[in-house]
């Protein structure tokens, strides 16, 4: 049987994985549309091409670390 001060620790563990899945998520899409925008104004596009581009493959790149992180066996 678990103890219950066991089982809170784990609730706090968990906790801070999965927080920090999300922060480290959002930072990647995050520096990715900044990124994107930055192009852009540096090369004064009038649509947001890169900015488009960026974003999706941030939102690709931080889903494929977020859920890698996951999955992985403890």
């Amino acid at each position: 049987m678990e103890k219950p001060k066991d089982k809170r620790k784990k609730q706090l563990n968990d906790y801070a994985r999965y927080s920090g899945l999300a922060i480290q998520m959002g930072a990647i899409i995050g520096a990715g549309t900044w990124l994107g925008t930055y192009i852009d104004g540096a090369m004064e596009n009038e649509t947001p091409i890169f900015t488009i581009i960026l974003s999706l493959i941030s939102v690709a790149v931080g889903l494929y670390t977020s859920l890698k992180d996951f999955i992985k066996p403890e």
